[in-house]
């Protein structure tokens, strides 16, 4: 019997590791967007974050981000990296705009 692998990933210093979140199927004026057309989601769930900055005296300054956290980040941003199959996104944390909190 083959066991399944699962890949667990912990990003380094002030890296995030991010799910984007999909808004669903977008309508415009009754037509369906194909996916090759659509843009990517700028939403996501924090997976899994790092230790932190260390700063110029060496100590480790924490990320504001948590896993589990829903976060907004640039279009542009991060690096793409597949996770046990599913695509997730690799990046700093200067590099979210903001926490969504509900």
């Amino acid at each position: 019997m083959a066991k399944a692998m699962t890949m667990t990933l912990q990003p380094l210093h002030d890296r995030i590791v991010v799910q984007r979140i999909d808004e669903g199927e977008v309508r415009r004026g009754g037509l369906i967007i194909p996916d090759s057309a659509k843009e990517k989601p700028q939403e996501g769930k924090v997976l899994a974050v790092g230790k932190g900055k260390t700063n110029d005296d060496g100590k480790t300054i924490p990320l504001d981000v948590k896993a589990g956290d829903r976060i907004l980040f640039g279009k542009y941003s991060g690096s793409e990296i597949k996770v046990d199959g599913e695509e997730c996104l690799i990046l700093r944390e200067d590099e979210v705009l903001g926490v969504i909190e509900s």
